[in-house]
């Protein structure tokens, strides 16, 4: 038999479980989906659709947005990325630092500059490396960039060189034109291959990316380029508001021939005040801590301006 004051404290609790049970369930009633979303909601936070642009180029050709399959494809990504804030964020900062260098490289060789937001697409403007070995901005293999003239090897790989592998990326890009007739083409085969579009040109008789029925990858590239070039080049229109000491500058460097042997990349560096972590950030392409160099080639290694790493100390060189 319970003793009373044993009986009288079940009672509470069970009388208790029930009055928090009911609560729950109260609550839960009214936050169900046929009920308005409270004011409070609305006031704190809001999403809405992306407008599309009525007419819209890829590097100076015209993109059917007229059509739906296109229209859908195109909101997609631009959705994704829009809502994507943070990713989206990093790449406009990153754009004001590495935009200005590959622009001048696009235009030395005649590439349209719409192909700077496809090294957007390929690496979000990093020193990227995927599952395949595919790496830097441009996501060189190492086939690839050997062909185009680029040096990869233990001590040395200039894929992540951004000025040599831009330069690589643009002739692969220029060939592939002369190829297709189209950029838009162009930059398909960039992600595809050529082997790969050129199947699906004989398998489908089409020529053209917009009719081109493809595998999701590749289908989705143009539009995610697009979608890159719409949001980076007015930010605003699509929520971003970056001031400009937000952005990430350009970091005023000059350039020191190397044409011997380097023991320590670590010794090399404090003779410019600064250290091996900043050399490397400057020069990722050297890839080991010395450089045997036994060809006696002569490479151009970036320093930073003296005194940027450290405001207190004088710039000798401005």
């Amino acid at each position: 038999m319970k003793k009373p004051h044993t009986f009288i404290l079940s009672a509470f609790l069970f009388v208790s479980v029930i009055l928090a049970f009911s609560i729950i369930r109260d609550k839960n009633s009214t936050a169900s989906d046929n009920d308005p979303v409270p004011e409070t909601f609305h006031s704190k936070y809001a999403i809405f659709p992306v407008a599309l642009p009525e007419t819209l180029e890829f590097a100076g050709e015209n993109v059917p947005i007229d059509q739906v399959d296109i229209r859908e494809s195109l909101d997609r990504e631009i959705l994704v990325n829009t809502y994507f804030q943070s990713q989206t964020l990093l790449y406009i900062k990153r754009a004001n630092r590495h935009f200005p260098e590959i622009e001048r490289i696009l235009k030395k060789y005649n590439v349209p500059d719409d192909f700077k937001y496809l090294a957007v697409a390929e690496s979000g403007l990093t020193q990227a490396v995927s599952p395949a070995q595919a790496v830097g901005f441009w996501q060189l293999l190492e086939g690839t960039a050997i062909e185009y003239g680029l040096e990869v090897n233990k001590e040395i790989d200039e894929r992540y060189h951004i000025e040599k592998s831009t330069e690589a990326a643009c002739k692969y890009l220029k060939e592939s034109y002369e190829l297709y007739g189209s950029w838009t083409m162009a930059a398909a085969s960039y992600n595809a291959g050529r082997r790969g579009i050129d199947r699906q040109i004989v398998r489908q008789k089409e020529k053209d990316y917009y009719d081109l029925l493809l595998n999701e990858e590749t289908a989705r590239y143009i539009y995610r380029i697009l979608s890159y070039k719409l949001i980076l080049s007015k930010p605003s229109n699509y929520g971003f508001y970056l001031g400009e000491d937000a952005l990430y500058p350009e970091i005023p460097s000059f350039e020191v021939t190397l044409d011997k042997t380097v023991e320590s990349f670590a010794d090399f560096a404090k003779r410019y005040d600064i250290n091996y972590k900043i050399l490397k950030w400057f020069n990722p392409w050297l890839r080991e801590e010395y450089l045997t160099n036994r060809e006696g080639k002569s490479y151009f290694i970036k320093i930073p301006r003296q005194g940027y790493f450290d405001p207190q100390r004088p710039d000798q060189d401005s």
